[in-house]
């Protein structure tokens, strides 16, 4: 029998409309938004349901958003085959996703998880809000040749690899000078940009000082050990120690995202059926990517 993996979007993931199908016919769901407004202050299923978007692209709203709407995602899983959530034998999120990841595990709560998250938008929020920029996907070029294009893009201003993501798909992050010097580079070795719908440069040093408004934040909760390993973004390996978790949560505003690392060395280590619980479709998208014929399925918010 092949291992089973959850994976759990992260920002990007969200669209106008999520979380109302399994809100109407899931009270856990709907559940989860009541108990997230009373943590928030504010309505946030009315956001994700109706928007407008570019209140749902914030990042301070999207990545609770995407926090609340990938646990409701996943109490209809607990409904339809629990015996899948019972043999989950390990976790992953994209970014953002990593603390959907985590309080699956039991390593936060669902208030804790989503205090951090909340905090964690906002000091993003606020560092992207400091200097222009942003992310973009590069498609159809190798890894080397996207470095040479931030090397020679940076004349312009930061620009980073962020988001290792799969074959032929890498997000750079960068100041927004130097997001539009790579667009014309990439341009020139064939390959093809997606601006991607964040606020920011995300996984960059631009977002200082979030990691240290993030540590103080992850302070104030109570992390646990996970009843299985969570995957994470900073090295691509399982953890289950919480010390290690917390110093990795904060590493991971500043450093690249190891996506398509992680994949592989879930498929090293034996897994072999995966669920994406949240919105979208991205993270089948990648994976297959990785190896064509996975055994994926999607259980949608």
């Amino acid at each position: 029998m092949p291992r089973i993996a959850f994976l759990f979007p992260g920002q990007g993931a969200q669209a106008v409309g999520m979380g109302r199908a399994v809100c109407e016919t899931l009270p856990a769901a709907r559940k989860l938004f009541d108990d997230a407004a009373a943590v928030l202050g504010y309505d946030l299923l009315d956001v994700c349901t109706k928007g407008p978007a570019e209140r749902l692209n914030a990042t301070d709203v999207s990545q609770p958003a995407l926090y609340v709407a990938g646990l409701a995602a996943l109490e209809s899983l607990k409904q339809t085959d629990p015996a899948a959530v019972e043999a989950c034998a390990g976790t992953a999120g994209l970014s953002l996703g990593e603390y959907t990841a985590l309080t699956f595990a039991g390593a936060l709560d669902f208030a804790d998880g989503l205090r951090v998250v909340q905090q964690r938008g906002r000091a993003m929020q606020s560092a992207s809000a400091k200097t222009a920029g942003g992310m973009m996907s590069v498609l159809g070029l190798e890894r080397h040749q996207v470095e040479a294009i931030c090397d020679k893009a940076a004349q312009a201003g930061t620009i980073q690899v962020a988001n290792l993501l799969c074959p032929g798909n890498i997000a750079v992050s960068g100041q927004a000078e130097a997001l539009t010097a790579a667009e014309l580079l990439v341009n020139e070795k064939g390959g093809r940009f997606v601006r991607l719908a964040v606020a920011g440069a995300f996984h960059t040093d631009l977002m200082k000082p979030a990691d240290e408004q993030l540590t103080a934040a992850l302070g104030e909760v109570t992390m646990r050990k996970p009843r299985v390993p969570v995957w994470s973004n900073v090295d691509a390996r399982p953890h289950t120690d919480p010390a290690e978790i917390r110093q990795l949560l904060v590493r991971q505003v500043l450093s690249p995202v190891l996506w398509e690392e992680t994949v592989r060395n879930l498929l090293a280590d034996g897994f072999g059926k995966f669920y994406e619980i949240g919105p979208g479709r991205v993270l089948a998208g990648l994976l297959k990517r990785v190896q064509r014929q996975v055994d994926i399925t999607n259980i949608a918010a």
